[in-house]
């Protein structure tokens, strides 16, 4: 089921801070109030699209935070997989020089809350349980507002990764709309026509594109 419209799952686990630092009782509601977040889910340390995607983010971090948005990464390895990843240098396959947190998600409870293990456990007759599928998070990416509600949600499947670019431009879009009260049609971009939600806006927008 689709967490849009609804509360972010709660939680309060380990991450890594500043590449660095390991803490306990990491939690999104510190941001209710005050931040936006993109929280995203990638499957595993130490793997091949996932520092991409983790490095991409890091690139465009400024662009993120002069949105007043805190990015935070969640996988299902542990905190010291995190800090060990975090500590290896790009040309070794690390992440060295990602400053947003990592949440580690060992137990696998946030991916499943979030609704985007891709997997699941199983029980027989016995009650013996087993594990059908992969024990990992799909790519999941979650915009929250500063209410702590959930206004955009992509699930991609292990192999495809995600666009930074347009996970910053739903941020845009949210923004426009809460500072104009007008909704963004397709393709919308900053500078773009937005319009009225209305049937004149509509018509209004259709007959000038």
């Amino acid at each position: 089921m689709s967490l849009v419209g609804k509360k972010a799952p709660s939680f309060s686990e380990k991450a890594v801070l500043n590449g660095n630092d390991i803490v306990d009782g990491f939690s999104l509601d510190q941001y209710v109030g005050n931040k936006y977040v993109v929280f995203f889910f990638y499957p595993m340390d130490f793997t091949f699209v996932c520092p991409t995607e983790i490095l991409a983010f890091q690139a465009k971090i400024d662009e993120f935070e002069k949105r007043n948005v805190a990015v935070v990464g969640c996988s299902v390895d542990s905190e010291f997989s995190h800090w060990a990843w975090l500590n290896t240098e790009k040309k070794n396959g690390g992440i060295k020089g990602v400053k947003f947190p990592l949440v580690a998600d060992f137990s696998k409870t946030i991916s499943m809350n979030y609704g985007v293990l891709a997997g699941d456990y199983e029980y027989d007759i016995e009650d013996n349980v087993s594990f059908k599928g992969a024990p990992v998070a799909f790519r999941g990416l979650f915009l929250i507002d500063k209410a702590g509600n959930v206004r955009h949600e992509l699930i991609n499947d292990l192999p495809l990764g995600r666009n930074v670019d347009d996970a910053i431009r739903m941020v845009d879009a949210l923004q426009h709309f809460e500072e104009y009260g007008e909704v963004c049609p397709a393709n919308w971009k900053p500078g773009d026509d937005a319009m009225n939600a209305s049937a004149e806006g509509v018509a209004d927008y259709l007959s000038k594109h």
